[in-house]
């Protein structure tokens, strides 16, 4: 009694299998492929004579290892990638390929390489999708007969040699200085064309370039300064020159400044500047010659 028991929990242990609900069974009847794939749970199977294989469904992360390739250009680099797959068709993945993972890795090395070849450098850098795009089509087109369904591909990273690393560093600062010199010059530009506005409206109205002044004595004078610098005109230089009868250098002459020190009232001349006569009540200037 005891051996029959014993014969008859080995048996029934040898005709239950459990699938898990992420995995697909594919049963071998001596040695023949079963139509049905075995859904999760508890199935039955004849022992000795049915061979259960089970696969995972689940999406599978496949890193690929550092590739060195050529790119179209002539650059020595090295890429790696990652590969997300899962099993499509169990079957397949168990009747045409003997290790599906092993077969899926390889190819996806071996397309990584072929793909690098037919790109340029700057097409790696800067167009990543349609690189991965490229890399995913390749990557499928194999691994196809053997139930397997590539979801996506990524390059993780692209290693480049140390002198194309200056090379290209160089060549970004040089793009940033020739921009911030674009940019200068085009500030420069609109700044002149204000100023030439502003110009040209003070011209047409001599009282704005008054106020001006006024306001500008008025900003300078708001930081406490204890020497303020006042712009003399040079009409008012031409006109002592013109009454004077003197020769009519003053015309080139650059505008003399006037220092007055706001704290004692006092105005302080340069030399060659035309300044207030203290006895004249009225405030006419005399010439200094």
């Amino acid at each position: 009694m005891v051996v029959a028991a014993l014969i008859v929990l080995i048996v029934a242990g040898a005709s239950v299998r459990l699938v898990q609900q992420y995995e697909r069974g594919v049963v071998l009847r001596f040695g023949r492929l079963l139509p049905e794939i075995r859904r999760p749970g508890l199935r039955l199977m004849i022992p000795f004579a049915d061979r259960m294989s089970k696969l995972s469904i689940q999406i599978v992360v496949l890193d690929v290892p550092s590739q060195s390739a050529i790119t179209r250009d002539n650059v020595t680099v090295g890429v790696d990638a990652v590969v997300y797959f899962r099993v499509s068709d169990p079957v397949r993945a168990v009747i045409n390929v003997q290790n599906y993972l092993q077969a899926t890795s390889q190819v996806a090395q071996t397309s990584l390489r072929s793909v690098i070849g037919r790109a340029d450098l700057d097409t790696l850098l800067s167009d990543r999708d349609r690189i991965n795009g490229e890399l995913k089509s390749v990557i499928d087109t194999p691994t196809e007969e053997w139930g397997i369904t590539i979801d996506r591909v990524e390059i993780k990273d692209i290693s480049l040699p140390e002198g194309m690393r200056r090379s290209m560093s160089r060549q970004a600062e040089a793009e940033r200085d020739r921009r911030a010199r674009v940019i200068n010059a085009d500030g420069e530009l609109q700044a002149s064309t204000k100023l030439s506005q502003a110009a040209a409206a003070m011209g047409d109205t001599p009282g704005a370039l008054q106020l001006r002044l006024l306001q500008t004595v008025s900003d300078v004078a708001s930081e406490k300064n204890s020497t303020l610098v006042m712009p003399f005109p040079v009409e008012l230089l031409r006109f002592f020159d013109h009454m004077s009868g003197g020769p009519a250098a003053a015309t080139s002459a650059p505008a003399p400044a006037v220092e007055a020190a706001p704290t004692n009232g006092a105005v302080v001349p340069t030399p060659g500047t035309a300044v207030p006569d203290e006895g004249d009540q009225g405030g006419a200037a005399r010439n200094p010659d």
